[in-house]
């Protein structure tokens, strides 16, 4: 069963429910991560986007730091499907990173259209540590850059 029919708009799920159906460490392994590195608190919204086949509908959970997005998961059965926004300002900083990121993640970068004005947006299936680990890098370029800001 679809993530989207076990959990409608009236129903949204718990953290538990979300590890029980991802089934992975993975999710517990970002999550506790991202609160912790940088003091933030997930948010949970719905979606009712039909893009991509459904691909992006149901319940996701947002991270945000200082109102601007660091990412947002959206469980799947066996990884998550994760959307990082970068920013104009972070495109130049993630692209010397991508030689220390997987080929995976090289590979959506490149083929990612850069907008002048919004940057570049990765949908990443993380299904291994090593896609986990590009993720805390990518966001970690995402700090800097509104460290940098300020």
């Amino acid at each position: 069963m679809q993530w989207n029919e076990l959990f409608g708009k009236e129903h949204q799920p718990s953290d538990d429910q979300i590890k029980d159906f991802v089934g992975t460490p993975l999710w517990e392994k970002l999550d506790v991560h991202l609160r912790q590195a940088y003091n933030v608190k997930p948010k949970m919204t719905h979606s009712s986007c039909a893009m991509d086949k459904g691909m992006w509908k149901g319940w996701n959970v947002k991270y945000k730091k200082s109102g601007k997005a660091l990412c947002t998961v959206y469980p799947k059965q066996g990884y998550l499907l994760l959307l990082m926004p970068i920013g104009q300002s972070e495109v130049d900083e993630a692209q010397l990173l991508m030689p220390l990121c997987t080929q995976y993640t090289q590979s959506l970068f490149e083929q990612s259209p850069t907008h002048e004005r919004f940057g570049k947006s990765l949908a990443l299936e993380v299904r291994n540590e090593d896609v986990v680990r590009d993720v805390k890098n990518l966001i970690e370029v995402k700090m800097k850059a509104m460290a940098a800001k300020k």
